[in-house]
């Protein structure tokens, strides 16, 4: 294409003036296109204006001419601004490309969904409150056979989150020994996030291993909300015993381990503060409700469980989620 911008805005200018036809206005609306494309200022336009105005008109009134004079500092101006906005549209692309990869990265750190384990009726749901989450969990299969069960919180969100993430993760798959301690493997982890993430951020942990042979839950954790069990012969919801300090904040921390022996039907409910902390009418959903509505699914399926459990808090939150929320639960059967 002829880029002589200006002999093209004049030749048209003169043709609109002589017959008036829309096919000039097209023209012009096309040429604007490809000014815009070359990011050409908008005073420079102005001047192919008044150059084309001078040549229609041999002896331009002053005052026409003087006035262009303002109408090219508005304009200047103008492109000034439109050039500014173009650099910060283009930079939102590019950190909305960034995020994507992010999000992409960070949902492949997360499982697929609940995995097969004998003996275990396992429910698993996690919904962030905005594109990226700072809930993270996982399922660990050991090699003396136990299933490890890992939740935790970063009080954070966006990339800090998913880079966080990805450290815990790639930590806990370096943890495949034959007989792990819930407690020890926080031990570990805590010492890979004093080491490597800022003191401003908080990572909540729990850290269970379920034994098929023995039904024993065994658990520990690092400042995390607490957890219930559900025992089945007394239809009854207890709080998880916990203790212990975030994550990250000094190396040298003993993670005190807790243990639970499940009858057939007993189920763990671990969650993230997010469900508890969920505002409906104005007011904390708190453990006392959830428990209510807990209850109120567990003839269900684990998996069935934990969705309507967080359907009926969304739907109740008025579909807006204002922290990520993560519910898991493991049955025996």
């Amino acid at each position: 294409m002829d880029k002589n911008f200006k002999q093209q805005y004049v030749e048209i200018l003169h043709s609109y003036l002589k017959e008036q036809k829309e096919d000039h206005l097209y023209a012009v609306g096309q040429l604007g296109k490809w000014m815009l494309e070359d990011f050409l200022p908008p005073e420079e336009i102005v001047g192919f204006h008044l150059a084309g105005l001078k040549e229609w008109i041999e002896d331009l009134p002053v005052d026409v001419n003087l006035s262009f004079d303002v109408l090219i500092e508005i304009m200047v101006r103008y492109g000034i601004a439109y050039r500014e906005h173009e650099m910060l549209v283009t930079r939102q692309q590019e950190l909305e490309s960034e995020i994507e990869v992010a999000v992409g990265m960070q949902q492949t750190l997360l499982p697929d969904g609940a995995p097969d384990f004998p003996g275990l009726d396992i429910g698993t749901i996690s919904v962030p409150a905005h594109r990226m989450s700072g809930d993270y969990y996982n399922f660990v299969l050991h090699e003396d056979g136990t299933l490890g069960v890992a939740l935790s919180d970063i009080i954070g969100k966006g990339i800090p989150a998913a880079l966080c993430m990805s450290m815990i993760k790639y930590a806990m798959d370096g943890l495949d020994e034959e007989s792990p301690s819930p407690s020890e493997i926080l031990r570990h982890i805590n010492a890979v996030v004093e080491r490597n993430v800022d003191s401003s951020m908080f990572i909540t942990m729990v850290y269970g291993l379920y034994n098929e042979q023995t039904h024993r839950f065994r658990y520990a954790t690092a400042g995390h909300e607490p957890g219930f069990y559900y025992c089945a012969a007394e239809k009854r919801f207890y709080d998880m015993t916990t203790r212990g300090l975030v994550l990250g904040v000094s190396r040298h921390v003993h993670y005190q381990e807790y243990s639970l022996d499940l009858a057939p039907g007993d189920a763990i409910i671990l969650f993230s503060d997010g469900v508890t902390e969920c505002r409906i009418d104005e007011q904390f959903l708190g453990r006392d409700r959830l428990r209510e509505i807990l209850e109120n699914h567990l003839d269900s399926t684990a998996q069935e469980t934990v969705d309507a459990t967080f359907q009926y808090l969304y739907e109740k939150a008025n579909y807006e989620l204002r922290d990520d929320q993560t519910i898991l639960m493991l049955r025996r059967l």
